[in-house]
């Protein structure tokens, strides 16, 4: 039988082992390692409003407020569409509706807005949305929900109003009013193409961007987005939708005025702080 001691010696052999994965497993969350990864998502935090979105909504939500950039319309004409994507489709390029509605708008193309496979384009469906919006007079001063009801004509008129908040701050952050305030969680890291990121950022931002560089190893781009004071918007605009595709584009890092933002464990993070990055360009790593 063992004796006493020999008991004592094995109790204390395991009381060690535990002391040593627990502060192991502290380590590891302090580097933001954990057990288990974060799920994928992005997230826009501005004054105190909260507002967590799936991959594919992220994409969508950036996307709507790049063209409104592009266009040069205010932030909040990407307040009314996004209220309205989130009403109709919770921010998804859906392929049905009641009737013959598709498309982030849940537009029809039975009442003129194009065609089914139009529609289900994110980039035509936002632009066809603005059209509309840029008709209504007085529209930047109007209630969210008025102004997308003039251009939606919905049965449900007050419906736009519950998602005013949600959209106030995703347009504050992806229009570049609140610097750094858009982020999101990617398992990947990185390995895109320079020149399709390159084709992205101008599909959804136009001259808006500005000039876009790539090295000659098409691993890094560099999209220069001019002078302050439009540089710190344009730029902090670009920035959050580079990081809203990222999962798509395989970005690694994108940085911006000394943040930068990175893919794979570290995306938890979300933007840090940074030597990388001037107030005039963003910078891609592929």
């Amino acid at each position: 039988m063992p004796t006493r001691r020999s008991a004592l010696r094995a109790l204390l052999v395991v009381a060690v082992a535990v002391v040593v994965v627990v502060a192991g497993v502290a380590l590891l969350f302090r580097q933001g390692v954990g057990p288990l990864p974060a799920p994928e998502g992005c997230a826009a935090k501005v004054n105190g409003t909260d507002v967590q979105l799936s991959t594919e909504q992220a994409e969508n939500a950036a996307t709507i407020s790049a063209i409104a950039v592009a266009r040069g319309m205010p932030a909040r004409a990407a307040s009314i569409a996004l209220a309205t994507a989130i009403q109709e489709s919770k921010l998804s390029n859906l392929d049905h509706g009641d009737r013959d509605s598709v498309g982030l708008f849940q537009q029809r193309p039975s009442q003129g807005w194009g065609t089914a496979r139009q529609i289900q384009n994110p980039y035509y469906a936002t632009n066809r949305f603005y059209d509309e919006l840029q008709k209504v007079d007085g529209y930047e001063s109007m209630r969210i929900t008025v102004a997308a009801q003039r251009v939606q004509r919905s049965g449900f008129p007050e419906a736009y109003d519950g998602h005013a908040a949600d959209a106030r701050a995703l347009a504050s952050a992806l229009t570049g009013y609140s610097p750094a305030a858009f982020s999101c969680v990617v398992h990947g890291a990185g390995g895109g193409s320079a020149a399709k990121v390159r084709r992205d950022v101008a599909r959804a931002f136009g001259a808006a961007a500005g000039q876009v560089s790539a090295a000659h190893d098409g691993r890094t781009l560099d999209v220069v987005v001019g002078s302050a004071p439009v540089a710190d918007q344009r730029g902090w605009a670009v920035a959050s939708y580079l990081v809203a595709h990222a999962a798509r584009l395989q970005i690694a890092t994108v940085s911006f005025d000394r943040r930068v933002w990175r893919a794979g464990s570290r995306s938890e993070h979300g933007w840090r702080a940074s030597s990388l990055g001037s107030r005039t360009r963003v910078h891609v790593r592929l």
